[in-house]
């Protein structure tokens, strides 16, 4: 497998830390040296949160700067947009569809942007989008969206699924093991 820089990105509560933290095993498992990195903005509060991970045969710095992602898994819409100078031309977005109004836009000193998907669609990349949090809510719970995103993930990757499985059960708790299951493969599947 190549070098690979994912960026996951959302707002805090969505379990982007959890994410992150599957796929570093994931990747670890496979061989390959991984780093990870969190990033919290007032994630407490709803704001923005970004991890990033890379791996490869060997890596010195989790930090991905602009233009070296790879791949972009996005939990909110707006924050696709607000990171798409990480991505490489050509790399991919895994955007859920759901927005969530930062404080600004609460307080009516901003507006949500409008046609990001549209917007995005017109750059030199892959976007692929999923409403991930109606799947997460078909097995049992919003908060299983990320790992919605990661079945989505999965199919872009060169690590066989059964891998991909066995880092969801050796990651998620056990009491919420069988509803992450049922959700990595609506992600898979779709």
């Amino acid at each position: 497998m190549k070098d690979l820089a994912i960026m996951i990105v959302g707002v805090g509560g969505q379990g982007s830390l959890l994410a992150s933290k599957l796929l570093g095993r994931l990747f670890m498992d496979a061989g390959l040296d991984v780093k990870v990195s969190e990033v919290h903005g007032m994630s407490q509060r709803g704001g923005s949160v970004v991890t990033y991970v890379k791996c490869g045969k060997k890596v010195y710095s989790p930090i991905i700067e602009e233009g070296q992602a790879d791949i972009i898994i996005s939990f909110e819409q707006l924050e696709a947009a607000r990171w798409l100078p990480c991505l490489k031309k050509g790399g991919i977005i895994i955007m859920n569809t759901q927005t969530i109004m930062p404080m600004p836009v609460i307080t009516g000193r901003a507006a949500y942007p409008e046609d990001i998907q549209e917007k995005l669609k017109e750059c030199d990349i892959r976007l692929f989008t999923a409403d991930a949090l109606s799947l997460a809510k078909q097995v049992g719970s919003e908060k299983a969206t990320n790992t919605v995103l990661l079945g989505v993930a999965a199919r872009f990757s060169d690590i066989p699924k059964d891998k991909w499985i066995e880092a969801v059960k050796n990651t998620v708790p056990q009491k919420l093991l069988s509803l992450n299951l049922r959700a990595f493969e609506l992600g898979y599947n779709l």
